[in-house]
């Protein structure tokens, strides 16, 4: 599984992707993002305030109850606007 992170997320990660193999119990993007939590203080900065959180699935913006699969790609990024 590819891990993209942008804007504060690389910043606070310190890395802006990764390859992961998180346990069968990760089903859904909440359930990597608890996962990830536990990797090291910089993920866990990262994903302390989901209300500033956004994630995409194979490039689809995703919500955090959707399925995911070894071998996916998530991103994760702050929202964002226009103008």
């Amino acid at each position: 599984m590819k891990i993209l992170y942008f804007a504060s997320l690389k910043a606070k990660t310190g890395i802006g992707s990764e390859d992961v193999t998180p346990p069968a119990s990760v089903g859904t993007v909440a359930d990597l993002i608890d996962w990830l939590k536990g990797q090291g203080p910089g993920h866990a900065d990262a994903f302390a305030d989901l209300r500033l959180l956004r994630a995409a699935v194979n490039q689809e913006h995703a919500g955090f109850d959707a399925a995911i699969k070894e071998g996916d790609e998530i991103a994760f990024f702050p929202p964002v606007t226009g103008g």
